[in-house]
């Protein structure tokens, strides 16, 4: 009886394979609705780097998954893959966040659309990329070491936009050190979780 308890309860989860860049604020997410609701697991956020590779990687999660969880979804949006993505998810029945990238469904999708239309010059940041902007950004790049690239890699940017999902001054001045350094004028937006708490939350 005990076993059979135990398969029934697992077969009531709602699988979630996500992108590491999200998992401080999936695990927040989590820890507000029902810490045993979900079975979560995050996929490197390098893997941006290599978008040609997620839907690979996020299909042999939702393999995996889709033999334990009733419901699956996927934390990314379109990130990259061109619509690759999509074809997984409709082999295992999979919803994912409705956006192209974090920025979208951070900001809300219409709100988004609006300022890159405004400007389209403009280099956004997350709380994620502010934490690892020097290995995620300014050394992969090489501008730590030729910073003469500068001018190639950003010289058609005008501004650099932190969507910030926390209340962190630290992450802020952080944040606009990083537009000084690229040359570029800063704006903070208060995002918090977005349309990524919206989706969780009608999972749960």
């Amino acid at each position: 009886m005990d076993d059979q308890n135990t398969f029934a309860t697992a077969i009531r989860k709602t699988g979630l394979v996500a992108c590491g860049a999200l998992a401080r604020e999936i695990l927040a997410i989590q820890k507000q609705l029902a810490p045993d609701l979900f079975d979560v697991r995050f996929l490197p956020a390098g893997l941006h780097n290599k978008p040609s590779e997620i839907p690979a990687a996020v299909d042999a999660v939702l393999a995996d998954m889709s033999t334990t969880c009733s419901q699956l979804l996927v934390g990314y949006g379109d990130c990259g893959t061109a619509g690759r993505l999509d074809q997984v998810l409709e082999k295992y029945n999979a919803s994912r966040i409705e956006g192209a990238h974090c920025y979208a469904f951070y900001l809300g999708l219409e709100q988004f659309n609006q300022l890159q239309d405004n400007e389209p010059g403009t280099f956004y940041l997350t709380d994620f990329l502010v934490r690892q902007f020097d290995t995620l950004v300014f050394k992969p790049l090489g501008l730590d070491r030729h910073p003469e690239l500068l001018e190639a890699y950003f010289g058609n940017y005008t501004r650099l936009v932190y969507l910030a999902q926390s209340e962190d001054h630290a992450l802020v001045e952080k944040a606009e050190d990083a537009a000084a350094r690229l040359g570029l004028r800063f704006e903070h937006k208060k995002t918090q979780f977005g349309l990524l708490g919206d989706f969780l939350k009608g999972a749960a």
